[in-house]
């Protein structure tokens, strides 16, 4: 079974936030193959289901942010499952909104979440998907930006990003994380050339 993670901080004053972009993917794939993501356990919500013919488990952790690996370590421990069948999704500042990067494995790139997932999970070795939120004005404080909300102009892009990123997700269970990231990192790269 994989076990797909879209990482954001509860409660409604953080909804559609930068950083909450991971809870909006998960929404994504709910919705598209009807898995109900309302069980509360493990310190999140969670919801079996199957996505083309592979069993998965759609974790929106409810810990805030920064305390995702607490959460994430016990849906790990309690399915037995190593971190090589976590997908994770999460904002990243340093790419454009909309772009998407997929990675096997990494180190935190400052990004608290990831940081606290890695130190629960005692390793760098699970796929993560990220999802652009673009790079902080300056002047503005880090916290204060990744807790804002998009622009008119952004979220559209947001809405498609969030598409793919389901997309990414759905291609790395079916297919693999080599295939995925060669489709979908290389995709921008032909848009921008």
């Amino acid at each position: 079974m994989y076990i797909i993670a879209g990482l954001g901080n509860p409660t409604k004053e953080y909804d559609k936030t930068r950083h909450n972009v991971g809870f909006e993917v998960i929404d994504e794939l709910a919705e598209r193959y009807q898995i109900d993501i309302s069980e509360r356990k493990h310190r999140a919500f969670c919801g079996r289901g199957v996505v083309e013919g592979q069993k998965v488990l759609l974790v929106k952790p409810q810990t805030f942010m920064n305390l995702s690996g607490e959460s994430l370590r016990m849906v790990l421990d309690y399915y037995k499952a190593p971190p090589e069948d976590l997908i994770v999704i999460y904002d990243d500042i340093s790419l454009a909104p909309g772009q998407l990067r997929i990675r096997r494995k990494g180190s935190a790139g400052g990004h608290n979440g990831i940081k606290n997932i890695i130190a629960h999970l005692g390793t760098q070795e699970f796929p993560r998907i990220k999802v652009g939120v673009g790079e902080k004005p300056p002047r503005m404080d880090l916290k204060d930006y990744v807790l804002s909300r998009f622009s008119k102009g952004e979220r559209e892009l947001m809405e498609q990003a969030f598409k793919e990123a389901a997309q990414a997700a759905v291609m790395m269970i079916t297919e693999g994380v080599d295939p995925a990231m060669n489709h979908f990192n290389m995709k921008k790269k032909a848009e921008e050339e």
